[in-house]
């Protein structure tokens, strides 16, 4: 089954953007997974359970690595790629 998912990052630090580059640099290396990213989201487009395994390892390293920081996350069932 394939996904697309909608992600947003909101780090709860002065210096934000450290850690949601780190977080989107996690995600690429996941290589049957593509990842767009623009300026309001980061988008992820594959098999469900690639996705998802990718999602729970990038978001652990994240609070592992950067301590507080809220995601905001789209699920739809569906390959969505523009």
């Amino acid at each position: 089954m394939q996904l697309t998912v909608e992600i947003s990052s909101y780090p709860l630090a002065d210096d934000y953007l450290t850690p949601i580059k780190g977080f989107i640099e996690q995600l690429n290396q996941y290589p049957s997974i593509m990842v767009l990213t623009n300026t309001l989201s980061t988008q992820m487009f594959g098999e469900y359970d690639e996705v998802m395994q990718a999602l729970q390892d990038c978001i652990k390293w994240s609070f592992e690595k950067y301590g507080k920081v809220i995601f905001v996350c789209k699920f739809l069932h569906g390959d969505l790629r523009p």
